[in-house]
Formats: structure tokens, sequence, C-alpha cells
């Protein structure tokens, strides 16, 4: 039995770094419109008034970056001049070229396709590490930690863009401390809110306002007992967005993940198509973890998948349990490897993901939504073969 606290945080959707994740993303959706097959690594900077694009793309599709970065930057609710980020007046530069052929050459078809070990598939697009991971300790089987961080700058952005507190701008986080005793959340110990405003708002009026229509709207009330709320800790927040700090496209892997409570590969996920196992490959870890726990073979799974370029299959495939596994590791193992197909295209067909889904992906993190194919729980019958 021990107690201890843990920590995750999550930024808006108005977060610098995130406006450049929902460009980037919102760039990969607009080439699957018209071509499935488009390669796309989109990477963007923001700062003051100017959004630089920058990457790798082939497609067929014709990209208006003009007005398709204007309408994510309004949609998220830069519209005013004083905002000094405003989707009217901001530069646009684009730095793209198409995808290196050497890359290509592994991705088009895999290095065992050629030698005869698989059908003609996909290769990796590159080499890495991933990590997919599921707990019981909520309804999402996610951390609880991570979730309630995410709800509360959904709920920021919620309350901002309906009028409830007109007086907050787009930029914003959360930071969430959860008291656990023996693995077990059992109270919110601390809420920290940072949240853009107006300049003439009232601080004591804005701390109220977001503890009553943010932090108790999202956090059930019999986990706030002696909660300690800290709103806005250096008291002003005006200057915010990418006038106050430069966003980079793949900067928030801990809030996209797990909120660190997990391990995590080190890709990011947004602008980046599905050939790109730094995305896919985390989709399907998740996925097989979230399946694994809600079929009762384990309360905790980590997944770690590894590959090498321009090869489908991963050259390795490990299970942690963390002592919650009710089957041997090496035999849950050895099933995923036997009845799940990790390679690109049989993960690409298993979620439908040359499709385009990606920019709602790009805020609030990117496991834990029922509505994402890689949160279904239709594996469950398969798992409690384990059993």
């Amino acid at each position: 039995m021990r107690m201890y606290e843990f920590t995750s945080e999550s930024v808006t959707e108005g977060h610098p770094d995130k406006v450049a994740d929902q460009i980037s993303d919102a760039i990969l959706d607009f080439c699957f419109k018209d071509d499935p097959y488009s390669r796309v690594a989109a990477e963007v900077l923001t700062t003051t008034g100017l959004v630089h694009v920058a990457g790798e793309i082939t497609t067929k599709t014709r990209i208006d970056y003009e007005k398709l970065i204007r309408g994510v930057v309004r949609e998220i609710g830069y519209d005013k001049e004083e905002f000094g980020f405003n989707y009217k007046s901001l530069g646009i530069i684009v730095s793209v070229k198409e995808q290196s052929p050497d890359i290509a050459l592994g991705v088009n078809k895999s290095l065992e396709s050629k030698l005869g070990e698989l059908d003609e598939t996909l290769g990796a697009g590159d080499q890495g590490i991933m990590f997919g991971y599921a707990t019981r300790e909520t309804e999402e089987l996610m951390p609880m930690p991570i979730m309630l961080a995410h709800k509360l700058v959904k709920k920021l952005a919620e309350v901002r863009k309906n009028g409830v507190l007109p007086f907050l701008r787009p930029d914003g986080k959360s930071q969430v401390t959860v008291g656990y005793n023996d693995r077990k959340p059992k109270s919110v110990t601390k809420v920290i809110i940072s949240a853009q405003h107006d300049p003439d708002v009232d601080m004591d009026t804005l701390k109220e306002a977001i503890i009553e229509s943010v932090i108790k709207k999202v956090i059930p009330e019999d986990m706030l007992v002696n909660s300690e709320y800290i709103i806005n800790p250096t008291g002003r927040f005006v200057i915010g967005g990418p006038m106050g700090d430069t966003g980079l496209t793949g900067r928030k892997t801990i809030v996209d993940t797990y909120g660190g409570m997990a391990r995590n590969g080190g890709g990011c996920f947004s602008g980046k198509d599905p050939t790109k196992v730094d995305r896919s490959a985390s989709y399907m870890a998740r996925y097989v973890a979230k399946n694994l726990v809600a079929s009762g073979v384990a309360d905790r799974v980590e997944i770690q998948v590894a590959y090498a370029i321009g090869k489908a299959k991963p050259v390795s495939i490990f299970v942690e349990t963390f002592g919650t596994g009710r089957v041997p590791e090496e035999k849950i193992e050895n099933f995923i490897k036997e009845k799940m197909d990790f390679t690109p295209g049989g993960i690409i067909k298993r979620f439908n993901l040359r499709r385009p889904i990606y920019k709602k992906t790009a805020a609030y993190g990117h496991f834990g939504w029922e509505e994402y194919p890689w949160e279904k729980l239709d594996l469950v019958p398969l798992f409690k073969e384990l059993l």
C-alpha cells in the first residue's frame, strides 16, 4: 500500500504548439480528400503574425494553403487584431518538397515483399519505437490525470466559444494532480488552470468563473475533497498564443499520449500520413493495450513496438503488465504476434486510415475519445481466449 501523487498537463487548441499541430493535420486531411495515397510530413512553425509550413508532401491534391491555414486559425478563435495572431492578417510561408525517393523506395514496397516473404505490402516509413498503454482507473481506460486535464482545457474552449465566459482568449493550460492509494486514484489534490483572458477582466471574477464553470463542471464532486485550485499563478495572462510563444508541430507528445504515465516513443503524430508508424503503430499499440485491459487479461498494459525503415513486420513486440496480468506476459506477446497484424498496411486497413480524420485528433489528446477507431473494444472476445 503506497500513497503518492501523479500530475499530468494538457493545453487548449489555442496553445501555439497545438495551433501548429492542427494546421499540420488539416493539411493531411485536405490531401486525403482527393488523394487517399498522399504521402505527407507537414511541419508548422507559428509566431507573431506568421505561419511557416515546411515538409515533404507528395499528393495529387491541389492545396490552397492560404485558405486552409486561415480557416484553421479562424476556427480556433484567433479573429481579432489585438491577439497579435489573426487569421485575416497573418503572413504565410510555404516551403514544401516531395517525399525523398530513398524513403519512398522502402515504403512503396516492403523489403520482405521483395524477398518473397510477404505479399506486396507497405514498408515502415522510418525506424523507431512506439508505445501503447491502458489502465482500469477511468472508464476510458486511460490514466485519470491526463483525461481530466484534457477535459478541463476542452471545457475552457467550450465556455469561451459559447459565450459563457466571453472574456477568455484561445490560449490556455491545465494541470491535474491526482492522489493515489495503492495505484488507485482517490482524489484530485491540485488543479492548475492558466487561461488567456481580455485585459479588463477582474482577476477574482476570472478565478471564480473558472472554478465554477470549468473545474466543478468537469471533475466529479467526490474527487474534489480539500482540493487546491491555482488559477493563473502569475496573475495576468493577456499576451498568449503564437504572439506570446513560438509554436511547433509535434512538441506536445506527452499531452498527445498518456500524460507521462506511460513511456513515450519520441515520435510525434500530427502532420504525418499513416505510412509513418510513429502515428499508425502508436494507434495500434493503444488499441491492443486497451482491449487487453477491457478483456480482463490485465489491469494495466503497456506495449512497445519497434520497426526498421522499409520492413513491414515489427522487429520486436514487448508487453508489460506491471504485475497485474492474469496470464504470463510471454504468452500475451506470442498471442499478439500470432493474431494481430502490426504491418503498416494491416494497420491502415483495420482503421481505414486513408481518410480525413486527423485534424480533430490534434487537440485534447489522441487517446481516450470513443469516436476514434483505435478506441474500439471489438477485440475483447478474441483476447478472452487468453484467460
